[in-house]
């Protein structure tokens, strides 16, 4: 169905999604989880707690221009927050909920917020903790209503809003009065990037730059008001943002809220969604648990299941080919869809149309695989600096293993090195007060991605990987370590996957095993063991692994294979500082923290 009517900033869109479906319907533009009830937000209740909100960060001299800060889990009170202020002309700076005290404060005199709205009393405690050094920061506005604590100039929203009322009673037509002095210029929101090295840079984007890539889905996906969406990742990403909350919202599709990443599984299975966003690390997850419980039934099960695998493989390969699917083809599909399939898209709630995936690159394997039950992935790529999607694949026309054709109104070319520029209107404004930086990345109007690729001979684009991440053996040899490691990721048995090699003579890994996997295995096999520390010790395990990599590498030069690996007790996180919040590998921050571990793998073999 796409945009109802046209707009050309989030305020406007506001305006007319409140308008078009509130006025006393019942209908819930969102929805949450309070103990074991799903709560409907009808759109004249988000109207309501958005404008109160508004006119009481109004009363607190919020003006044009200004800056607010958000740091809060995804939840109704992130949205209301975020068309307040933008409904205010201000701009607002969205921050991780696993961000340190450092780094609010960077972010927060960086951008010159003057005020910062937290979800509860474990991130007002992260503010409190350097608010001294906040030199612009006026006030702190807590959502949960009962930990604001007893500090000066800390509010909750219930405080704020109370404020509102007031303010209300003399400047009644204020916040509509703000949201049509927006222009699609106007600075919208600065996103700083979590980054694999260095101090975070702030992105600057306007309503035109997002607006540009809403608009652009619209023109790729069908999406309307009988869609549902269950938002996980994290709002403060600029890809939740646009597609799953700013587009789904254009769309009139109600967006619901999953409790948490843990418990994404089971909200699916309730909410029954038909559209969902998501990054490829949950569909590896989903993989791996699927593998693991057809493995530990009996034989004939199993090749049941591996049957309907690649019947399935091969009547999307029919489909696609143009000619009419055989009859016999399509019977052996329903039966096989009747005995597999349907149970596992019931585990996504059995209304799913597609994912979108987004962040990472997603396997070729995984995408057919997920294909073949009838979930379909459709893979896109991007960057928080263009807003954020520079290519899909379509519905109608994907190919697993690439990130589509470009989107709408975004032009792309691979310069002589193979680095992927990018133009259009959804390019940033630049980083934010970083002058430097900014004429680095962007040079005629061009986005210099920093990822290389190429183009196939029907025009889809495909990640080779990252520029920074590419290394040279001491042989010579360059190699792109992301395509092997997701090679290797295929294997039940792995979890996480980083490959050692830049300036050395042959590869290595470091390898964070499936731990589940491992100790069935171990069980299954009576191997003794007290603990995962001793049992990725283990010989056998570690025979295991080999055995499993050489499966895998078959098809790989011989100076791609991996010759040597250690095995890890504990797995790469957010929080130890090894992945970005957007669930990247921060390569140096990891060779760093196991470069005793791998000096041991080359020890007496390089000279």
């Amino acid at each position: 169905m796409g945009i109802y009517k046209d707009f050309k900033t989030i305020s406007q869109l506001f305006q007319i999604m409140t308008m078009e479906f509130g006025k006393g319907k019942e209908r819930p533009a969102l929805k949450y989880k309070s103990g074991e009830q799903w709560i409907g937000v009808s759109y004249d209740e988000l109207l309501r707690q958005t404008e109160l909100l508004a006119l009481g960060l109004a009363s607190m001299g919020v003006k044009r221009g200004d800056k607010i800060a958000i740091i809060a889990e995804n939840r109704p009170e992130w949205a209301y927050s975020d068309f307040a202020v933008l409904g205010l002309g201000a701009a607002d700076v969205p921050l991780y909920p696993i961000s340190t005290s450092e780094t609010i404060e960077f972010c927060v005199n960086n951008s010159e917020s003057v005020g910062i709205i937290v979800s509860n009393k474990f991130q007002l405690n992260k503010v409190l903790k350097v608010r001294g050094n906040c030199k612009t920061l006026r006030f702190i506005v807590v959502m949960n209503n009962d930990e604001r604590g007893s500090e000066k100039d800390v509010f909750t929203f219930a405080d704020l809003q109370a404020k509102g009322i007031e303010f209300q009673k003399s400047n009644s037509s204020h916040f509509v009065e703000s949201m049509n002095l927006c222009q699609e210029n106007d600075l919208c929101t600065i996103i700083y990037t979590s980054g694999t090295t260095g101090e975070p840079k702030g992105v600057v984007l306007t309503h035109k730059n997002i607006i540009s890539n809403v608009k652009g889905a619209h023109e790729v996906f069908d999406i309307g008001e009988s869609d549902s969406f269950l938002s996980f990742l994290p709002l403060c990403h600029i890809f939740e943002r646009m597609a799953g909350y700013y587009t789904a919202f254009s769309a009139g599709s109600m967006i619901a809220y999953a409790e948490s990443i843990e418990k994404v599984a089971q909200n699916l299975k309730e909410v029954q969604p038909t559209i969902m966003t998501a990054v490829p690390r949950l569909f590896e997850r989903i993989y791996s648990k699927i593998k693991r419980n057809v493995d530990s039934q009996p034989e004939k099960k199993q090749k049941i299941f591996n049957w309907a695998i690649e019947l399935g493989k091969e009547y999307q390969v029919s489909r696609k080919s143009g000619h009419p699917v055989p009859i016999f083809l399509t019977l052996k599909r329903k039966l096989a869809d009747k005995l597999v399939y349907h149970k596992l898209r019931e585990a996504t709630g059995g209304n799913l149309r597609f994912f979108i995936s987004g962040g990472a690159a997603l396997s070729r394997e995984l995408g057919q695989f997920f294909e073949a039950v009838g979930i379909l992935i459709i893979e896109g790529y991007g960057l928080t600096e263009s807003s954020p999607v520079l290519s899909c694949n379509r519905l109608n026309d994907y190919k697993f293993g690439t990130v589509g054709k470009p989107y709408p109104g975004v032009e792309i070319k691979i310069a002589k090195d193979g680095e992927i520029l990018a133009y259009g209107p959804n390019i940033m404004q630049g980083y934010y007060k970083n002058k430097r930086e900014t004429e680095e990345t962007i040079k005629d109007g061009w986005l210099h991605t920093g990822d290389i690729g190429v183009f196939d001979a029907e025009g889809f684009l495909i990640i080779t990987d990252r520029k920074k991440h590419l290394f040279k053996t001491s042989g010579g040899k360059y190699i792109a370590p992301t395509p092997i490691e997701n090679m290797f990721l295929a294997s039940k048995f792995i979890d996480q996957f980083i490959l050692i090699g830049d300036r050395r003579m042959f590869l290595s890994a470091l390898i964070v095993p499936d731990y589940e996997a491992l100790k069935e295995y171990a069980d299954a096999n009576r191997i003794q063991y007290k603990d995962v520390e001793e049992l990725v010790e283990m010989k056998q395990i570690y025979e295991l692994l080999e055995k499993d990599l050489d499966q895998f590498q078959k098809k790989l030069a011989n100076f791609e294979r991996v010759r040597k690996f250690a095995i890890l007790d504990k797995p790469f996180t957010i929080e130890t500082g090894e992945l970005t919040p957007s669930l990247k590998i921060k390569r140096k921050v990891i060779e760093e923290r196991y470069k005793d571990l791998i000096e041991d793998m080359y020890k007496g073999l390089e000279g």
